[in-house]
Formats: C-alpha cells, sequence, structure tokens
C-alpha cells in the first residue's frame, strides 16, 4: 500500500483544491466551480470514485449541520457540512472505529474575509489530500476495524466542523481507538530561519487527559505516568510504525496537545474523552499560512500550491497509513493489564486478560524511565511475564500481535497487590 501513494496524485489534489479560489466555511455554496460547496461536492465525488473499488464497503455522505451563530466567526447560523468516507470494518464484533482528518476550509489574512481567494493549499489542502489519498489506496483491502476519513469544516472558525463530529460521536457511542489530525503536512521549509527538513514530522499529544477523574488523577501520580496518557501512547505506536514502514522520515514526540497556545481538530476529540493526535510539518513557513495574496518587497505571500514539498506529503501520507493499517488490522487490546507490587523485587511481573477473541500472541514494551520512546520488547503467548528488569527503572506497556505481526495500541499497567 506505501508504493501505491503517489507523489504526482497528491499534487494533482492540492492544485485541484486550489482552482476553486477560497474555501472559506462561510464562502458560496450554489456555484459548481467556485467556493466550499464546489470543492465539498468534488472531494465527495474522489471519495466515490473509491467507493467503486470497494466491493460495497465503503460508503460516502457530506454530514451537514447548522452552526449556530457565536458572535466571533460565526456571525449568523449558517449551513456547513463535513464530507466522511467511511469504510466498514469487515469483522461484525468489532465495534472499533479509526478517524482520520484533514480540514477542508481556507482562510486569508482576515479570517471573516469570505471573498478573496485563500488557496489553502498546504493549510489544510495537504491534509485533505492525504486521506482522499488514502481512501482511494485502503478502499481496495479488507481491514477488521473501521476507517473514517473526513474532511472537515469550520477549522479557520473555531473548530467547528471537528467539535460536531466529536460530539456526535459520544452521544453515539463511538468506541473510537485513535483519531489522526493532519494539519499542515506538505511544506519543510521554514520562513525566519530558512531551515529545510523533509526527514521528521511532528506528532503532538496531550499530557493529561481533558476528561481526567480524581480517580484518575491519584493513580497518574501514584505510578507518574505522566508520559503515558493514551494520546502519547498513541504517538509512540505511530513513532513506531512510521519508522519501520517509511524511509527516510522520522517521528518527533512533541510533549504538548498543539503548538504554543494554538489548536486543531484532534482537540475536540481529545476534549470528549477519544485519543487524538495531531501529525504537522516540522517547519512552519508564516509567509504562506494564513496570509492574502501579494508581493511585497520581493516576498511572495499565500498558501500556495509552489511553496509546497510533495515528496514530504508522500511521505507523510505514508505515516498515516502505516499507522491506519496496523491498527485496523490489530486484534483487540488486552484486558486487566496489570504490574505486581505484592513484594520488592528487582525483577518485574505483568498479567493481563485475553480479549474476547485471544491473539496469537502478546508484546511487552520497555523504557527506561529516562527515555522517550519504547527501547526493548519482548514476546510472549501467556498472559503473564516475569522480566528481570526492575519497575523503579523501566516503564512498561503491553499489546496484543497477530500471527502476521500486526499490533494493537499499548496498555500501560496498574498495580496489582
Amino acid at each position: 500500500m506505501i508504493s501505491e501513494i503517489k507523489t504526482e496524485n497528491l499534487e494533482a489534489t492540492i492544485h485541484k483544491l486550489v482552482s476553486f479560489g477560497t474555501r472559506h466555511t462561510l464562502s458560496e455554496t450554489k456555484s459548481k466551480t467556485k467556493g466550499m460547496g464546489a470543492a465539498q461536492q468534488w472531494v465527495k465525488n474522489e471519495f466515490d470514485k473509491a467507493s467503486l473499488e470497494s466491493g460495497g464497503r465503503l460508503t460516502t455522505t457530506i454530514d451537514y449541520f447548522t452552526a449556530k451563530a457565536d458572535g466571533k466567526r460565526i456571525p449568523a447560523d449558517s449551513y456547513i457540512g463535513n464530507v466522511m468516507a467511511t469504510l466498514k470494518g469487515t469483522d461484525p464484533t468489532d465495534d472499533r472505529v479509526l478517524i482520520i482528518s484533514g480540514h477542508l476550509d481556507s482562510r486569508v489574512t482576515d479570517v471573516m474575509n469570505v471573498k478573496s481567494n485563500a488557496p489553502g493549499a498546504n493549510d489544510d489542502g495537504s491534509g485533505v489530500a492525504a486521506l482522499i489519498e488514502l481512501a482511494k489506496v485502503m478502499s481496495k483491502r479488507s481491514f477488521p476495524a473501521t476507517i473514517i476519513f473526513v474532511a472537515v469544516t469550520g477549522e479557520e472558525q473555531g473548530l467547528i466542523g471537528a467539535r460536531y463530529l466529536a460530539e456526535k460521536a459520544k452521544a453515539s457511542n463511538w468506541n473510537i481507538i485513535a483519531m489522526l489530525n493532519n494539519d499542515m503536512i506538505g511544506n519543510s521549509l521554514s520562513s525566519g530561519t530558512n531551515l529545510r527538513d523533509n526527514t521528521q514530522v511532528r506528532v503532538f499529544s496531550e499530557t493529561i487527559p481533558y476528561l481526567e477523574t480524581e480517580e484518575d488523577a491519584k493513580m497518574r501520580k501514584a505510578i507518574s505516568r505522566d508520559n503515558d496518557s493514551p494520546s502519547r501512547l498513541l504517538a509512540r505506536y505511530i513513532k513506531t510504525t512510521t519508522e519501520q514502514y517509511v524511509d527516510q522520515l522520522t517521528v518527533k514526540l512533541v510533549y504538548r496537545n498543539d503548538r504554543f497556545l494554538r489548536g486543531g481538530d484532534h482537540t475536540p476529540f481529545s476534549q470528549n474523552g477519544f485519543t487524538a493526535v495531531r501529525l504537522c510539518e516540522m517547519n512552519e513557513n508564516f509567509d504562506h499560512q494564513h496570509q492574502d495574496l501579494r508581493t511585497e518587497n520581493n516576498v511572495v505571500y499565500g498558501d500556495l500550491p509552489e511553496f509546497m514539498d510533495f515528496e514530504y506529503l508522500r511521505k507523510n501520507t505514508c505515516a498515516n497509513l502505516a499507522t491506519l493499517a496496523n491498527l485496523a488490522s490489530s486484534p483487540k487490546t488486552p484486558v486487566n493489564v496489570g504490574i505486581e507490587v505484592k513484594k520488592l523485587s528487582n525483577s518485574s511481573t505483568l498479567i493481563w486478560s485475553a480479549p474476547e477473541k485471544a491473539p496469537y500472541g502478546y508484546q511487552i514494551l520497555m523504557r527506561e524511565t529516562v527515555s522517550s520512546h519504547w527501547e526493548k520488547t519482548f514476546f510472549t503467548k501467556e498472559t503473564q511475564i516475569e522480566i528481570p528488569y526492575s519497575k523503579d527503572n523501566y516503564f512498561f506497556a503491553v499489546q496484543t500481535v497477530d500471527a502476521l505481526g500486526h499490533t494493537s495500541l499499548p496498555v500501560f499497567p496498574i498495580p496489582i497487590r
């Protein structure tokens, strides 16, 4: 599947998205060639093409809703929508859902300017291009779990489309195990410093879950789990999987929910209790982000395709594919994962239970307390293991694995007395 992700396809999609002039959330909806309405229909048509090769498993829709006036970025009640393609899982007993998103809307300097051209090539045409390409490639295959590809609307107006979808998912009890938000993954040159880097991508993840209870907080502090929230475990999974499958790309784990005092479409999912992260390019170029199209002092401003790195976009798209495909193919996670604390010992004993469908085996992950990423693994077919390493000096997690090597998300152990 990695080899089927093509740079030229991603570039063609970006140019098509730019051709709609502006994709401002509140822009034209009646035209067939300009504005948000035309862009939404085109994205849905691309999903429809992918559906033809899915054996009926990929279904598409534009999920419309009314965004209420807020006196800020939504001046009046507005009818907007998210473009969605759902690749139904093949296992009727598996209710797991994975979501990948990019935001379709664009903007210029004034976030309320609905008329001026706002190309949005990288922000966030890059994320939308990635999920369209992924839908086309992955819809030809089967996965036990369900994958939803969604081009959300209203990110620039306050994460409106993502919040609507996250609240809908929570109200409907969707079992979302991972949400990957791709926002600006196609630029490799930074403004100001002129640093160029197309070999690294950032993954942002929250430290403390938004919906942490008082009991959860007590346990987190007791076992020093501050760097092992569900989102952090997902971020490490992305790093492991990406660096296994994608050449010349390293995942940088950034220990904050998003950039400094900024946000993205994963945040409403985190706020509703789901495990969510943001993928973002290593270097942002602010000459080509949220800018009116213009030339000043021989500097061209604006989010145009000519300032993107499409090979970098391809690699970041492949990082998403590797993560989604492995997670959607994996067994369900182990349950009741614990670590024995009955006595003092320089070894560590982990115990857990199998999910309802027993997997091929289990993988125990280990790292020193000073390390940010897993350093060593152990394999077993049992539901208990004693490891000759002290829990004082190491962190552990347990994941299931199938016969082909697809691994579930890791589960951090709690004390067993």
